[in-house]
């Protein structure tokens, strides 16, 4: 399959992710970290803390102890949304977000009773900021908000939003699902409290792991599950440190050292020039394309912007030409509401869906081209 749904999960990665998961798996060098003061124990606590320190480095932070490791975004948002509101609180979010952020400010409404405010994104995929100021109350506690959206592309600007946090003495915790490995975070000079993400998209991890930076000091994070630390065993609570506080149990070393080499070659070949390419690419397939009239394209592609086009046929449901396009092309995109339902409301796409390509460097110029030669081939069927 040509593959083009690296919004969804990185499907090429680099060899020296596999190799490194694969060492770790096949060596017998890797015992648990911090379970022990032997040699394979020590090693994989060792890389570990290597692994953590380039990943507080990658995203502007100077503790390292203040990553967490977690399986994935989803995770790392519950962790953060559930362990900061409290029952009297205000969040807001807006119509751009994934599930992954809307289901824990739901569930914490439910199940505490704390208030939120969605502010509406435009046609174009993007929030105004003055709608975002406006929307705070007296208990505002949180502003939790995703860096880019996983339809339309369209990316958030952080130091707007962590402006207004700072100003309104507001938590900020943001949601680096699609931005990860494409757009250059730093979290000291922004000022953004906690960051989530996850290592199989753009930082070419495997899957199962995950993260987030905790910049912010008050409040803690509540802890969400407790057990096993490799320390203070007699102890009825679970250690209150971080990264301790927020880690219990075995830790996914081949995953996190995975993750660990994927930020390597990111660093190696330069963040920037990633996703030149990548962004490349979809400026290509969309200009190409864009005067199809058959063709309705999402978002606005003068603004920065990941590296992901959202189309439709017109008047054909999105899941019936992702199908074409794997059984006749060969073609591997996702269809459907990309677990962003606001956003498709917003766009007057919920029951068609939409059709999305999302790139990466990992692309090549000839996929490129036979992509948007088969979307002007269909053009021409229909």
């Amino acid at each position: 399959d040509l593959y083009f749904d690296y919004g969804a999960t990185s499907l090429k990665k680099p060899k020296e992710v596999a190799d490194k998961v694969y060492e770790v798996l096949s060596s017998a060098k890797y015992a648990n970290a911090s379970r022990g003061s032997y040699y394979e124990a020590n090693n994989a606590f060792r890389e570990v803390f290597e692994a953590r320190s380039d990943v507080a480095k990658f995203f502007g932070m100077k503790e390292e102890d203040r990553v967490v490791f977690t399986s994935n975004s989803t995770e790392s948002l519950n962790i953060a949304i559930l362990g900061l509101l409290e029952k009297e609180d205000h969040v807001i979010t807006t119509s751009m977000e994934h599930n992954s952020v809307l289901r824990p400010i739901y569930l914490a409404h439910e199940t505490i009773g704390c208030e939120y405010t969605i502010v509406k994104a435009g046609k174009t995929g993007l929030i105004d900021y003055d709608d975002l100021e406006k929307a705070i109350k007296p208990n505002t506690k949180m502003i939790a908000i995703t860096h880019s959206s996983n339809v339309t592309g369209s990316i958030v600007d952080l130091e707007k939003v962590a402006d207004i946090c700072k100003r309104h003495n507001i938590i900020s915790v943001v949601d680096a699902s699609q931005t990860a490995g494409v757009v250059p975070i730093n979290m000291d000079e922004l000022g953004i409290d906690v960051l989530c993400f996850t290592g199989h998209k753009s930082l070419y991890g495997p899957q199962g792991i995950g993260g987030l930076c905790v910049r912010l000091k008050e409040p803690e994070i509540k802890r969400f599950k407790v057990g096993g630390s490799g320390v203070r065993t007699f102890d009825e609570k679970h250690p209150g440190e971080y990264p301790l506080r927020l880690e219990a149990g075995t830790l996914n070393t081949s995953g996190i050292l995975g993750l660990h080499e994927g930020i390597k070659y990111i660093n190696k070949h330069g963040i920037e020039n990633l996703y030149k390419k990548q962004i490349d690419f979809a400026n290509r397939f969309y200009n190409e394309l864009k005067d199809l009239e058959c063709l309705e394209f999402y978002g606005d592609f003068t603004k920065n912007r990941t590296a992901v086009v959202a189309m439709n046929f017109k008047g054909i449901s999105a899941s019936d030409v992702a199908d074409v396009l794997a059984e006749e092309y060969d073609i591997a995109v996702r269809p459907g509401a990309h677990c962003a339902p606001l956003m498709h409301e917003v766009l007057g796409t919920k029951e068609q869906g939409i059709v999305r390509f999302s790139f990466s460097s990992m692309n090549t110029d000839e996929e490129v081209d036979y992509a948007i030669n088969a979307i002007k081939t269909l053009a021409k069927e229909i």
